[in-house]
């Protein structure tokens, strides 16, 4: 497992030899005033839009706040590893070529994955990808139309595939709550940069729980949008088969609703169009509320334990739901939680020799990418494209049986994890193991034998290793479904530990409207981490 730089060293985790796009020296400018109109505890009390306001009314300017971040970043970056590449050059030129929109001025980072930005490498977290962009995503443009000022892109594991943040290439990234434990992932850079207040809201992508999960993680707003909300173009149609949806991490529900506003609408070419809402998320949150029927769990889909706070959470919950008038009740949709997650699992592996294989194509070496990595693209290599068809023919059993659940409740209440954040290393193959499956792939025996069927009780070890964590946020994915983290929690150690609401396709607005709610009787925007 990969430590982070010294602080002495802090900028080499942002940029490699390799990435010579990187701005090696940072370009940052006094205000126009002369003086700082605004510091920095007084930044961490704005989010978003009220930074926003403040731009707008004289009482701070997009270069001070860019300096206000870079600073903040320059001060977390050798502990917490958040920002894998600095953008400060593209920033200024913002800044310098006139901002406008509703966030004008606020600074913002996007996911090395999925965000492309026109002149600069999407590394994916990987040695193995360095091709620039030519242009940039259709999320990268809304955010700068929306006045958001870009000044880096956050880290992220290898080709976004785990629920921690570890790539080799940039380094581990670490919880501000606790350094020793994970943010999360695959957006867990996102979430400690938002959660150690270096910006307000950062970009992030959810292909299996990764918005949802760092913002458990962290004590942050994660909401998951429906499938076809945000588009992925134009380099992609449907990123992981329509598992994937971009999105934000917030402090605020405001934030979430006023940046699906600004990413929500379809372009040219994409695979489908999702109905708009019948008014802006933002002002869904001014519209009163009525009582909802609410059905919850706390059992795993895997049939594996739960921790007690996960438990807690989700209880408590359900007490504060009663109390501003909902209809609770413990029911859960029907379906085969294990089904659904060796279906996942299946897409997953599928896709990483997919990947491997762009790399390559675009002059890569295969030993450029991590050992678990490649030997995951071995395995996905055995696998039949009957078997791939089947799983995705589930696919369909899984969404008509939430259908049926959602006739019945507006909403699903679970845990988002089944257990505070873990600390790093938890989960990782034993090395013996890791030894043992990397020499069988050296030899070209790993493939033989998983033809074979002769390592299927291994597979399902890694693939339960990987999810016992994190069981409960795949239904979303699979079905194409909204869902939200809200950081209703925090342990007896004092760690975050968020719930999550599954929505029907389409009900952002309705998740977004009670986590207003519930923001506002259970506040979480002042609960910050020590420094």
């Amino acid at each position: 497992m990969n430590t982070t730089t010294p602080a002495s060293d802090w900028s080499a985790t942002l940029v490699t030899e390799s990435d010579p796009h990187a701005d090696a020296t940072p370009e940052r400018s006094a205000p126009p005033s002369g003086r700082g109109l605004m510091d920095f505890p007084t930044y961490r009390q704005h989010d978003a839009l009220a930074l926003a306001d403040a731009v707008r009314a004289g009482r701070s300017n997009a270069t001070e706040l860019l300096i206000l971040a870079l600073s903040r970043l320059k001060a977390v970056q050798p502990k917490l590893n958040p920002v894998a590449r600095r953008l400060e050059k593209e920033a200024s030129a913002q800044i310098q070529a006139g901002l406008q929109g509703p966030l004008a001025g606020v600074p913002f980072l996007l996911k090395d994955a999925g965000h492309d930005v026109a002149g600069v490498p999407t590394t994916l977290g990987s040695q193995a990808f360095n091709q620039v962009a030519a242009e940039d995503s259709h999320y990268t443009r809304r955010c700068k139309a929306a006045g958001l000022v870009i000044f880096g892109k956050t880290n992220s594991p290898e080709l976004a595939l785990k629920g921690v943040t570890d790539p080799a290439r940039y380094g581990r990234t670490s919880n501000p709550w606790d350094p020793a434990r994970t943010p999360g992932g695959s957006s867990g850079g996102a979430a400690a940069a938002v959660a150690s207040g270096v910006v307000p809201m950062a970009g992030g992508g959810d292909g299996g729980g990764s918005i949802r999960i760092p913002a458990a993680c962290c004590g942050l707003v994660g909401l998951r949008p429906s499938r076809g909300r945000i588009s992925e173009g134009p380099q992609a149609g449907e990123v992981w088969l329509g598992c994937n949806s971009q999105g934000v991490i917030t402090r605020s529900i405001r934030d979430s609703a006023a940046m699906l506003d600004v990413l929500s609408g379809p372009e040219p070419g994409d695979p489908f169009q999702i109905a708009p809402p019948s008014l802006p998320f933002l002002d869904q949150l001014q519209q009163p509320l009525r009582r909802l029927r609410i059905g919850w769990s706390t059992a795993s889909p895997l049939g594996t334990p739960v921790h007690g706070e996960a438990v807690e959470a989700v209880q408590r919950t359900v007490q504060l739901l009663q109390r501003l008038g909902h209809e609770t009740t413990e029911a859960a949709p029907d379906i085969d939680g294990g089904a659904l997650a060796r279906s996942y699992l299946q897409l997953y592996f599928a896709l990483i020799p997919a990947a491997v294989d762009t790399a390559v194509a675009r002059g890569a070496r295969r030993r450029d990418f991590e050992p678990l990595t490649r030997i995951m693209a071995t395995l996905g290599r055995c696998q039949s494209a009957a078997a791939l068809v089947s799983t995705l023919e589930q696919w369909n059993g899984f969404s008509r049986a939430l259908g049926r659940f959602h006739s019945r409740f507006d909403l699903y209440l679970t845990p988002t994890l089944a257990s505070p954040p873990v600390p790093h290393g938890t989960g990782d193959p034993p090395p013996l193991q890791m030894a043992l499956l990397n020499g069988l792939r050296a030899t070209g025996l790993l493939g033989v034998l998983a033809r074979l069927g002769l390592l299927d009780s291994a597979i399902d070890q890694i693939a339960r290793d990987n999810l016992r964590h994190v069981p409960f946020t795949q239904l979303a994915n699979v079905t194409g479904t909204p869902a939200i983290s809200l950081p209703l929690h925090w342990t007896a150690e004092g760690l975050p530990l968020g719930v999550q609401f599954h929505g029907a396709p389409g009900s952002e607005g309705l998740l977004l409207q009670l986590g207003a709610e519930l923001e506002k009787a259970l506040p979480w925007f002042d609960r910050l981490p020590r420094d």
